[in-house]
């Protein structure tokens, strides 16, 4: 037998209130409403729950017995309701790290949204996003997406950032106004966030596949600040960054872009496809119109990574 929580809820109320009418203007329906409500309550279970007097109503022995569980499955309904709704409201976006291109991708577009709420997730990559997104715990995630990714997910390519290099104002290269990836040949990068397996790592394997550009992963690695003190205080180690990385200002470091061609790192946006939470589309279609392609002209990428970067915005997987 199937409870109608309306009917429930009309029970308890009047239990309540010791009153139909108290009931009714506190559910904010008729009195008659109420009390259909509750004969239809009390006719599936086959017993009396109140006794109507003159003065309002009484829980009879029965409705006193079931008012108790009445109250638990209303609790555990409302809580239901709650969570969903609840989940409605806040879109919650991994954005892999608050420093980097991705949280100011979704910023612009929380300012045409600002009646959205967002709530932004830091993780350590796909390997933590893909089972968030498909366990639902995450609405969508800023990232590279590599091969293997679940079919039930899709994704649209979101933006092609480009590379520079950091380096302390006693490197070598610290006057220069920019690079060209043949000059970095033959050279090491420290990267001591690529030590363990990554689609980052992997971009960085074919970077150095292509250019001769060795990578040093060794830490240890106690953050930004460290990373950058490092940086200022060496004449020869240097590090690639994103241009949108908001690594902290040191009056000792330089960033200088590289050209010839222009390294860019592919970022997604990646969603499953059966989220049904309503800005979805709108970021979709905002990522859609800030998508610049990929240009073999003067930009580089991973082989992977170039049909899906390049020519109009698509889906896929």
């Amino acid at each position: 037998m199937d409870l109608d929580l309306g009917a429930v809820r009309a029970f308890v109320a009047v239990a309540d209130e010791r009153s139909f009418s108290h009931a009714a203007d506190r559910l904010g329906i008729s009195q008659q409403a109420v009390s259909k409500r509750v004969a239809r309550l009390e006719d599936d279970l086959g017993t009396t729950l109140l006794l109507r007097t003159h003065g309002g109503a009484e829980p009879t022995a029965d409705g006193r017995s079931f008012l108790t569980s009445a109250r638990a499955l209303l609790g555990l309904a409302d809580q239901a309701v709650e969570l969903v709704r609840s989940r409605l409201r806040t879109f919650r976006v991994d954005v892999l790290g608050t420093r980097l291109a991705s949280i100011e991708m979704i910023q612009v577009f929380h300012e045409t949204a600002p009646d959205v709420e967002i709530d932004i997730v830091t993780s350590k990559g796909l390997a933590n996003a893909e089972p968030a997104l498909l366990a639902g715990t995450i609405d969508v995630f800023f990232g590279r997406a590599t091969a293997g990714v679940d079919e039930s997910l899709d994704r649209a390519p979101a933006y092609l950032e480009p590379l520079q290099i950091l380096v302390g104002r006693d490197h070598p290269l610290a006057g220069r106004a920019r690079l060209t990836m043949a000059e970095l040949a033959g050279t090491t990068a420290w990267m001591p966030g690529n030590a363990h397996e990554s689609e980052w790592v992997d971009f960085y394997r074919y970077l150095s596949a292509d250019f001769s550009v060795a990578t040093d992963p060794t830490g240890p690695n106690f953050g930004l600040e460290h990373f950058v003190e490092r940086i200022a205080s060496s004449p020869d180690v240097y590090s690639f960054i994103g241009e949108k990385t908001r690594v902290p200002w040191h009056p000792g470091t330089a960033r200088i872009p590289l050209v010839d061609p222009t390294p860019v790192f592919p970022w997604s946006l990646i969603w499953h496809r059966q989220n049904r939470h309503p800005a979805l589309p709108a970021l979709i279609e905002h990522v859609a119109e800030g998508f610049r392609p990929f240009d073999a002209t003067r930009q580089w990428l991973p082989p992977y990574d170039v049909p899906f970067f390049t020519g109009p915005r698509r889906t896929s997987t």
